[in-house]
């Protein structure tokens, strides 16, 4: 048990070496953990850890699956949802399908044909998100990709279920598949609206403090998921429904002492939830060798390069032809006059890298099938391994070279500075307009009002100058010498409150008080100034 809790400690603290380390090396993330783990695999004693199925499907994934639905825009996720349901399920059946058929030309049986297909069909949710992070690309893209990602998990599982039921039962029925499939699609979708609506309910109405409201909010995931599957729907799309309804509607429920609790406990649990899966793929490497028992290593090999380029090319045409294809109604045309560019075509053809879903769903698969050993299990492991390895590895790597080649300008989307002017210019002015109407008498009797006044429409004032003194290419120098002023206020004045805390003038209380909202202050400046 020691040894155990030591071997995780130990693996948190890579984890956290390897994050400072790929902002050095400007290398995403999960790349350098999948790379870190099959460092660490080959360090002779160490003790084997198998990826677990159920860790995955029960502790990893509903979690990372609702914190990546709350911070997707219902609004772009509904207005980008043609091109989204296009790829999460025409994407999966068509790369299954395919999948499949060359499968059956190698020798193997349809259904273990489809069964591979379901495993290494879905790009990751998490991988996608993660190595895009800070790259300069249309947030339109990023959208689809997101959307993408959180919905074909329930497709490929579906596929992947009906399956190994028709390998491990010899029946397959394409019209109770398709029933099948309907039931826990909009079963999953409504389990996870409903139990989104007894979740508002507590938070709306049961007296809480800002802890009690973001333990709620890590329960919340793990509820959704287990009722779902309790019930035989899709917990994958109830989590999707659950966490897109309830970050739609946070505002109405959450305090924003509850929402900064919250956002803490959340990104501390997401990175180290992150760091554990992709860490743990990269340790899988000499599970993966030794499940291949008599199969030849180089014919494994050689299949999940061969299976690698597969799905590589499937997703690569599906996503020209589908993106042209959808033009053909007229109403689609006016909708949409211009035709789609074929750089942003390719960067959501290329991002499509497979993660740990495809790896739990291929350890899942059963040892035995009626009493016989499951038809190349062990080959069916390995190349899931090395099709995960091809995309995370090789076309995250080469996506930021690929972005500088593609050179998405400041046309594909309004430059993040001149949206935050904007966005704080409408601001100021709301606040300007507010204290004219509800606070007119005040203004005009109390200094403290007056100077109020000044400063909001003084902040108007400011964005609307600095968001026209704007080039081409940043912030103008006047913007930015002023927000790092700011911040270097903020440093003063905590180099002062230590100094008052240390002397004991001021309760302890008040000064944690202030920090806090000196913290507050600092990380909003910090944002401005990246």
């Amino acid at each position: 048990m020691h040894h155990q809790v030591l071997l995780v400690l130990s693996l948190l603290f890579a984890i956290g070496l390897l994050y400072i380390l790929s902002s050095k090396l400007r290398v995403s993330f999960p790349i350098l953990l999948v790379l870190g783990g099959l460092a660490v695999s080959l360090i002779p004693g160490l003790p084997e850890l198998r990826l677990e199925p159920d860790l995955v499907f029960l502790v990893f994934l509903p979690p990372l699956l609702y914190e990546a639905a709350w911070y997707t825009s219902w609004h772009d996720f509904s207005r980008l949802r043609r091109p989204i349901l296009i790829q999460a399920f025409g994407l999966v059946f068509f790369t299954s399908s395919v999948v499949a058929w060359v499968a059956h030309l190698a020798g193997f049986p349809w259904a273990v044909g489809f069964l591979l297909g379901g495993i290494i069909s879905p790009p990751d949710a998490v991988a996608a998100s993660s190595v895009l992070k800070g790259l300069p690309v249309p947030k339109r893209a990023i959208t689809i990709l997101e959307g993408e990602s959180l919905i074909n998990d329930a497709s490929s599982l579906i596929v992947f279920r009906f399956a190994l039921a028709a390998i491990l039962t010899g029946e397959f029925s394409p019209g109770e598949a398709t029933l099948q499939f309907v039931i826990l699609s909009i079963g999953g979708v409504a389990i996870g609206l409903l139990l989104a609506r007894v979740v508002f309910w507590l938070h709306h109405h049961i007296p809480s403090t800002g802890a009690v409201d973001a333990a709620l909010t890590v329960m919340t995931p793990y509820l959704i998921y287990l009722l779902a599957e309790q019930v035989h729907t899709s917990g994958v799309l109830a989590v999707v429904a659950g966490g897109l309804y309830l970050s739609s509607r946070s505002h109405e429920f959450l305090r924003p002492r509850s929402r900064v609790q919250a956002s803490s406990v959340w990104w501390t649990l997401v990175f180290l939830l992150n760091g554990m899966v992709f860490i743990l793929i990269g340790l899988q490497l000499p599970v993966m060798v030794r499940e291949l028992g008599n199969v030849s290593i180089s014919r494994a090999i050689g299949y999940g390069l061969a299976i690698s380029a597969l799905v590589i090319v499937l997703r690569i045409g599906w996503s020209f032809v589908a993106a042209y294809v959808m033009r053909i109604s007229p109403a689609r045309r006016r909708a949409q006059p211009t035709p789609p560019n074929p750089r942003f075509v390719f960067l959501i053809a290329w991002s499509g890298m497979r993660g740990v879903v495809s790896l739990a769903s291929a350890l899942s698969i059963p040892v035995l099938a009626n009493g016989a050993p499951f038809p190349e299990r062990e080959l069916l492991l390995f190349v899931t391994f090395v099709v995960i390895l091809c995309t995370l590895v090789l076309q995250g790597l080469s996506l930021p070279p690929l972005i500088r080649w593609l050179r998405f300008g400041e046309h594909e989307d309004e430059s993040e500075p001149k949206q935050r002017d904007r966005l704080e210019r409408l601001l100021a002015r709301a606040a300007v307009e507010h204290l004219q109407q509800r606070y007119a008498r005040e203004l005009a009797e109390l200094p403290a009002f007056a100077r109020l006044l000044e400063h909001y429409e003084e902040l108007a004032r400011e964005h609307s100058t600095f968001g026209a003194g704007r080039g081409a290419y940043g912030e103008d120098e006047h913007a930015r010498r002023y927000r790092e002023a700011l911040s270097s206020i903020t440093v003063a004045q905590r180099a002062e409150l230590l100094r008052i805390r240390h002397h004991g003038t001021i309760e302890h209380e008040l000064t944690q008080l202030r920090e806090d909202k000196l913290d507050l202050e600092a990380a909003r400046l910090e944002a401005t100034l990246r």
